[in-house]
């Protein structure tokens, strides 16, 4: 089958330019693609654990660990002993990662908005219907 023809490289060159231009427009903000996954995912979940965020984030444990690690040495997140399960360690957004949340969002949006605009309503639709798709066929054929 030629490359042309497979839409999981279609899928993957999507993927990547979205991700490339998503770290573009967040550098200034200093944050890289996964810290601002994470952020967001804080900030819709304050107090998650750092297995559940990067569930959350399509991430391996130890990666959103160094994640953390990051953006704790920076100020934006706090970590905290869970109230009843104290070897697990509740991760907040501090102000400061507020702010730069904002910032970043903000750019990251433009992206998102940018991407959105290229469609009428029904090609939105479709293609969020059709994508759906694609991760439902591919979740039932895994092995």
């Amino acid at each position: 089958m030629p490359i042309s023809e497979r839409i999981g490289s279609h899928l993957k060159r999507a993927e990547q330019a979205l991700g490339a231009t998503k770290a573009a427009v967040l550098k200034p903000s200093g944050l890289t693609v996964p810290q601002y996954a994470a952020l967001l995912g804080l900030d819709e979940n304050p107090g998650i654990s750092a297995a559940a965020l990067a569930r959350r984030c399509g991430v391996t444990p130890p990666t959103m660990n160094t994640v953390l690690k990051n953006l704790q040495d920076r100020s934006l997140i706090e970590r905290t002993p869970h109230e009843w399960h104290r070897n697990i360690l509740e991760t907040r957004l501090t102000e400061e990662g507020r702010a730069v949340l904002a910032e970043a969002d903000e750019r990251a949006v433009r992206v998102e908005r940018a991407l959105a605009a290229e469609f009428t309503d029904e090609e939105r639709q479709a293609l969020i219907g059709l994508l759906g798709r694609c991760v439902d066929l591919l979740e039932k054929v895994r092995p």
